[in-house]
């Protein structure tokens, strides 16, 4: 009897803990996943509203000097990134920071990294896996590639220098204004794009780095990386 209860009880156990783990799959594979979409369409709707909402100069009216332009504030949108070879639908916002909270919402930029489009280093992380899996096929990266982000007013086109390359999570010379280990060289404007390695694991980072290779206005269109 005391053998029977013991073999009951053990059974129970395993499929209760079975069941926990088919859940905790569920959650990790599907509503990660759903709850990033939904952050992520906030951020994007939000961007867009504010650059509808920006004043318009009159055409002919003078133009004052030029103010610097104000910080990246922590948590918030800055900008929208595509990269055709990971897919036509692919569009992210890009968020000032990289906490566990902002990652879920999109890409980050690395606090203390140049502004986009200026000379140094444009650095982003996004997740490889969970949370929308924006960087799932971040492998398939390949020298010329276009990265374009826009930030309401300029279009922005960075072509990828060499295939992603694998390090350690302490190497954080890959986001230097000019990136060891990149093969760029000297003062530029350089953008780097970081994620996990392997796909379901943290162990390692991948890394992709690129070169300012065309701006526009918005005005002037969609810039033709994405059309082609």
């Amino acid at each position: 009897m005391a053998l029977r209860l013991l073999v009951r009880t053990v059974s129970e156990l395993c499929i209760t803990v079975g069941a926990l783990i088919v859940l905790f799959v569920v959650y990790v594979l599907h509503w990660t996943g759903v709850r990033a979409d939904e952050a992520t369409a906030r951020q994007l709707a939000g961007l867009q509203r504010e650059w509808v909402d920006r004043p318009v100069e009159p055409a002919g009216a003078p133009r004052a000097p030029a103010a610097a332009p104000a910080p990246y504030t922590d948590g918030r949108g800055i900008a929208v990134m595509y990269v055709p070879r990971l897919g036509e639908d692919w569009e992210w916002p890009v968020l000032e920071g990289t906490r566990v909270d902002t990652l879920k919402k999109g890409l980050g930029h690395y606090a203390g990294t140049a502004r986009l489009g200026d000379t140094g280093n444009f650095a982003v992380a996004g997740h490889r896996r969970t949370y929308g899996d924006p960087f799932k096929d971040f492998p398939r990266l390949r020298r010329g590639d276009a990265v374009v982000l826009t930030d309401g007013t300029t279009w922005y086109t960075y072509r990828i220098v060499r295939a992603p390359h694998r390090t350690v999570p302490t190497d954080t010379a890959v986001i230097d204004p000019v990136p060891r280990r990149s093969g760029l060289t000297g003062p530029g404007r350089y953008l780097t794009l970081t994620t996990c390695d392997p796909e379901w694991g943290s162990s390692h980072r991948l890394i992709a780095w690129a070169h300012l290779d065309a701006t526009q206005p918005v005005t002037a269109g969609r810039p033709q990386a994405l059309d082609s």
